[in-house]
């Protein structure tokens, strides 16, 4: 059987806009951790030039049936024109941190 659960991927601006988004989705039961990295320096192209700027990096763990409202939530609460949200799926995991997460996340 397939593992339901994922690690979404999203940087912001700031730190306390990380912040807010992270409390925002943990709140709602959309995740059930987040982690803030940060700060980190990104390069990127946009509007066709190279760019650099000083970013945080959330990582938060969900599952998969949440990514699409969870992807919403954090569009509408993101400064960001095009925010990074990104996707991996947790392929293991010790049982007991997988099972811990289940208990943490809205019910599908």
């Amino acid at each position: 059987m397939e593992n339901p659960y994922n690690v979404v991927m999203v940087t912001t601006a700031s730190k306390q806009e990380a912040e807010k988004i992270a409390q925002h989705v943990l709140k709602e039961r959309l995740i059930a951790c987040a982690n803030i990295i940060g700060p980190i320096s990104s390069f990127f192209y946009w509007s066709g030039k190279m760019e650099k700027a000083e970013e945080y990096l959330i990582l938060m763990k969900s599952r998969k049936d949440l990514f699409k409202q969870l992807a919403e939530t954090v569009k509408a609460l993101h400064s960001y024109e095009v925010p990074e949200i990104i996707v991996f799926p947790i392929v293991e995991g010790s049982k007991a941190y997988l099972d811990w997460m289940g208990s943490c996340l809205a019910q599908a």
